[in-house]
């Protein structure tokens, strides 16, 4: 019993005393850090010229690429904001399909599919939580005599429930609320149309607005994040698919097999594969298609006959969306996003350039510390945690470059362009600047510090400090080299892209686009 206490004593002891010295150690190694950092920024504000030309020139870089980042995300690489976006998918088909194509934004002529298909595969579909059909529309509101235009989609009952979203007030659409043709004149209002049209009141619930001229019962308003599964089309108002000719009087192709203009997505179930739910879909899809849509394929060839049999059924992922804006969007991002790297570049081998002058005037002050037994391994730390230090200042300046960029962005783009696009710095955007400036300030500081701890010594402390050694004078030519050819890469993108804008301009439209004012003024004198 003495023993086990002893041993119990002995090991309290020895824990106090591991804790004590980690303790220790960790206090001094950051006063340490603190010294360090308070020893580079005194060396930074006693060049000031020098650290405010190299803190804009990493601004305006570090700016452009978060700026360009912060659209990349937002239009490329963000999720939808529903429940579980990673078992969403696309539907689509290809093969020979002959009759009337209604595509829209979300997509092109493979991804439209008929009402009656849709019912179809709604109905016999087993690897789904649901299918939804959804189309956009566009709009005449009106409440109280007062009357805007803007956008709609005509959805399924099934739309909501798949994207698993909760209403910001009242309830959303149901498949209750989609039964018939004509059968169910409610609508459900987007948050943001609620917001600026009826200042988010609860008094609108369970009133009349008039869509299209048609009277509709408002259920309930979408959830403020949520802005439409369609890039490109931010709807104002969500109606059952079924109104549609009760909005669109002349419309009459419900029944019409030959009629695509329907855009589908789906949800997997929870333990359902991709391969599982395509084989699934592929044959209940080929059944339609033999057995219901082929006898009514008249007056076409063989050819025609064989291609519309062969049709295949293909699952892409929705977690993005559905909208063809995906992949228009993807190229010119891509490239416009390293091109703004290239700016990058071009402001490191700038501040490069200033930083190793810099270093080469202070030849003999790190010479003297050398000579005073000071580890090379510190001072390069020390000389990375000023180039460090720039480059997080270049950020946070960086930061305000990127919020008025975007906003020149948003401010360029149309009123009704439907790109819910923000100028606000996001937690990823924030993150990409401090990791881009972590990057550049080691890029553009690592060979200075490297080669200013290689001074001989000697010859820096006889006041030769100002001589510049023949790596360094190559390093210099070669970020000199670097810049001319980067900035003149540059120069050529943007005459050609000047080039294009302006053939663009030029296009034959084949009607008079100016000049009616005039032919109008010159009538009415008539």
């Amino acid at each position: 019993m003495i023993s086990f206490i002893g041993c119990l004593v002995g090991c309290i002891y020895g824990a106090e005393t591991i804790l004590a010295a980690f303790h220790g150690t960790f206090l001094a190694t950051l006063r340490l850090n603190c010294m360090s950092l308070r020893r580079a920024l005194r060396t930074l504000l006693k060049t000031p010229v020098v650290s405010l030309v190299a803190v804009i020139s990493l601004a305006l870089g570090i700016g452009a690429n978060t700026a360009i980042f912060s659209v990349f995300d937002q239009i490329l690489l963000r999720k939808l904001p529903v429940s579980a976006p990673h078992l969403l998918v696309n539907l689509t088909a290809n093969g020979q399909r002959n009759g009337k194509d209604a595509e829209n934004v979300a997509g092109d002529t493979e991804s439209v599919f008929s009402y009656a298909m849709f019912r179809d595969l709604e109905k016999q579909q087993t690897v789904f939580t649901g299918i939804a059909g959804h189309c956009s529309f566009g709009t005449n509101l009106s409440y109280q005599g007062q009357s805007s235009s803007g956008s709609g989609m005509y959805v399924s009952g099934s739309y909501f429930p798949v994207l698993g979203l909760n209403p910001a007030a009242g309830r959303l659409l149901a498949p209750s609320d989609d039964t018939s043709p004509g059968a169910n004149s409610v609508v459900v209002l987007s948050h943001a149309y609620w917001t600026s049209r009826f200042s988010r009141g609860s008094a609108i619930l369970n009133q009349q607005v008039l869509v299209n001229g048609v009277s509709m019962t408002v259920i309930g308003v979408a959830p403020e994040v949520f802005t439409g599964t369609s890039l490109g089309v931010s709807p104002d108002v969500y109606v059952p698919i079924s109104m549609r000719e009760a909005l669109e009087p002349e419309w009459k192709d419900f029944d019409n097999r030959r009629s695509y203009w329907v855009y589908m997505f789906a949800g997997r179930k929870p333990g359902v594969t991709p391969e599982q739910a395509s084989a699934a879909m592929n044959s209940l899809f080929h059944g339609i298609i033999n057995q219901v849509e082929l006898p009514l394929q008249t007056n076409v060839s063989d050819n025609y006959l064989q291609r519309f049999r062969d049709q295949k059924m293909k699952l892409e992922g929705g977690a993005r969306g559905q909208s063809r804006v995906l992949q228009l969007a993807e190229t010119p991002l891509t490239i416009l996003l390293a091109i703004t790297g290239f700016v990058l570049l071009i402001a490191c081998a700038n501040v490069a350039n200033l930083l190793l002058a810099r270093a080469i005037s202070r030849g003999r002050e790190i010479s003297i510390r050398l000579a005073m037994g000071a580890n090379r391994r510190q001072l390069i730390a020390q000389l990375l945690t000023e180039s460090v230090l720039l480059a997080l200042a270049g950020s946070v300046a960086g930061l305000a470059v990127s919020y008025a960029t975007v906003r020149a962005l948003v401010a360029f783009l149309p009123a009704r362009a439907g790109m819910p696009i923000s100028p606000s710095v996001h937690l990823r955007s924030l993150a990409f600047a401090l990791f881009t400036s972590l990057i550049t300030g080691l890029l553009f500081g690592l060979f200075p510090a490297v080669h200013s701890t290689r001074r001989d010594m000697i010859n820096a402390i006889k006041d030769d400090a100002g001589s510049v050694s023949s790596s360094a004078a190559r390093f210099r030519k070669a970020l000199i080299v670097g810049q001319i050819a980067l900035s003149l890469l540059l120069l050529i993108s943007a005459g050609l892209f000047l080039k294009s804008l302006v053939g663009v301009m030029r296009v034959d439209l084949g009607m008079r686009t100016h000049g009616f004012q005039h032919e109008n003024a010159r009538r009415k004198v008539q």
